[in-house]
């Protein structure tokens, strides 16, 4: 390969939203070159504007094209935001990947759970280690967060070193792992960092997030006060936190079940990687009932309102072994994910109805946030002194707040981008050089389809305004065969009137075919077109919606 002669770095997913965090660094020149991706995950689809898509992820297209130049795939931890398009995207790549241990191990349970999962080789760094990945050099920089082993990773080249610090806080007393390491973080800016590639997800909100410590103290509290049952819920991922709920019932006597498979899963793995050790064997779901109320605490999936999660089940009252009553209480030990308000506040509102308790963060110290805020943001540019920084890992509004921070911090040069942008970070003045291709891809049933795909657009047409489907049989002359076949699906039965719409549209799809000159009638796709028009436009007339028109002429 030609002498290296220039890093570079784009974001394909991440940036201006959150969720579905896809980086990637170049480094060589514009004719040749190695890429590294860092991180490869998912956001979750809104029913509302995409019905029935599960998962979005970021377009590859530009990695596809690139794959014999791509040296690696590197997580910085096990987030779904971050690893989620993993099983569904790497054989597209076909490259290696690299994680630590708990990484490794959580994505090696979640392949167990899919049907037919692809083989995926995955290398074990030591969190703290080092690797080579083609001519980058990757170390592994422990950071504390919301699941173990989360790292910022510094990205060591000829043309200098990169701190990519993937989700990030500072928390003196972290529960589980080590804090977020200091001294190292100190010893690049000693020995001169290029940029800065950082978390801005807080970046609105003053001061410093509180420490796990204090929230298990808050929880201890509660379960120790609480007389009937309760129940817990959280991020399934957060470790910490699924230790201090059961430290918090072992103080206050009582079992812990677990309810959950993304649960379960987790509790699997943090014990098989260690990070449970010491703590009690917990219960699973049929037990639950045979417990007396004040010795029970259910450790519940659900905390994002998700329809088919444990807690769903409960507040529907339709769960096969889990009931609450009144007088228990549930704890989420959450925040809500922006999006998701309306499906955590029927849960809510489904527990109030059966007389249940609600504790949240409104309230009562039981959630913090895995991410920075500005003091925090503040610390690390004292201790590293970048050149450069970049923004990423947030909407507008937070990577403006953390570009204003870091140009007030004395940050020589501050740079925002969006997704698609190749940003030239060094040798020489950085910039945006270049757009790559970028975009969604939509997680549809078991397919991935394009973001422009027919499918998604129809369906939330007709989400809409139903859709109606129209049925003729013409003759060689050009005659009605028969009567037509109209149905409405999605449209109501009667206009304000009262008047039957199926009549109605029978009507014009009648008067439509016979007012045609019998040329155009002899025409199947003149016919079609006309009638698919008059349709629209006497369904808008009588309803004040137009809905996709479905028509199929057939000759006979």
């Amino acid at each position: 390969m030609a002498r290296p002669d220039e890093l570079v770095f784009a974001p394909l997913g991440g940036v201006g939203e959150i969720g579905m965090n896809l980086s990637v660094y170049g480094l060589g020149n514009r004719h040749q070159g190695s890429w590294l991706a860092v991180d490869l995950g998912v956001s979750f689809g809104d029913e509302e504007h995409l019905p029935g898509i599960d998962l979005i992820m970021p377009d590859i297209a530009f990695l596809e094209k690139e794959r014999k130049n791509l040296v690696g795939l590197v997580l910085t931890h096990a987030h779904e935001d971050h690893f989620g398009a993993l099983i569904d995207l790497w054989p597209r790549l076909r490259c290696p990947v690299y994680a630590t241990k708990f990484s490794a191990a959580l994505f090696e349970a979640k392949c167990a759970a899919e049907r037919n999962p692809p083989k995926i080789p995955v290398t074990v760094v030591p969190s703290g280690g080092r690797v080579d990945i083609g001519p980058f050099n990757v170390e592994f920089i422990p950071v504390a967060h919301s699941i173990p082993e989360s790292h910022a990773l510094a990205i060591h080249t000829e043309i200098g070193t990169v701190l990519h610090t993937g989700d990030w806080k500072i928390d003196p007393t972290p529960i589980i792992g080590p804090p977020t390491d200091e001294k190292r973080l100190r010893e690049l800016g000693d020995a001169g960092l290029l940029a800065l590639v950082g978390d801005s997800t807080n970046a609105v909100r003053d001061g410093r997030s509180p420490s796990e410590a204090e929230v298990a103290k808050t929880i201890t509290g509660l379960v120790k006060a609480a007389r009937g049952r309760v129940a817990v819920t959280t991020f399934a991922s957060n470790v910490a936190r699924i230790r201090a709920v059961a430290d918090a019932a072992k103080a206050a006597d009582r079992e812990v079940v677990v309810i959950g498979r993304a649960m379960e899963r987790v509790v699997q793995v943090a014990r098989e990687t260690g990070y449970l050790q010491g703590v009690q064997n917990f219960r699973s779901p049929e037990v639950y009932g045979h417990l007396p109320p004040d010795k029970v605490l259910a450790l519940c999936t659900g905390s994002q309102g998700e329809p088919r999660a444990a807690l769903a089940r409960i507040a529907n009252d339709d769960h096969p072994e889990v009931t609450l009553n009144k007088g228990d209480c549930v704890i989420f030990s959450s925040r809500t994910i922006p999006g998701n308000e309306k499906a955590v506040g029927a849960i809510i509102n489904g527990l109030v109805s059966q007389g249940v308790e609600i504790i949240s963060d409104r309230t009562h110290l039981v959630h913090v946030s895995g991410h920075p805020r500005r003091d925090e943001l503040n610390d690390i540019i004292a201790w590293t002194r970048p050149k450069l920084l970049i923004p990423v890992h947030g909407e507008a509004l937070h990577l403006s707040e953390h570009a204003k921070l870091a140009r007030a911090a004395g940050v020589p040069k501050v740079l925002t981008c969006r997704n698609g942008d190749l940003v030239k970070l060094g040798p020489g003045d950085p910039g945006i050089i270049d757009e790559l291709p970028s975009g969604r891809l939509y997680k549809d049933g078991s397919i991935l389809e394009d973001s422009k795909s027919r499918a998604v657009v129809e369906r939330r047409r007709m989400g809409f305004a139903g859709c109606a489907f129209v049925a003729i049989a013409m003759t060689q002359n050009g005659e009605l065969a028969d009567d037509p076949e109209v149905d409405l699906v999605g449209i109501p039965e009667k206009n304000a009137a009262g008047e039957e719409l199926d009549d109605i549209v029978f009507d014009v799809v009648v008067s439509t075919v016979q007012g045609l000159p019998r040329a155009r009638r002899r025409d199947p796709d003149a016919v079609s077109e006309s009638v698919r028009r008059a349709v629209r436009a006497a369904v808008n007339e009588h309803w004040g919606k137009k809905p996709p028109c479905l028509v199929h002429v057939l000759t006979v």
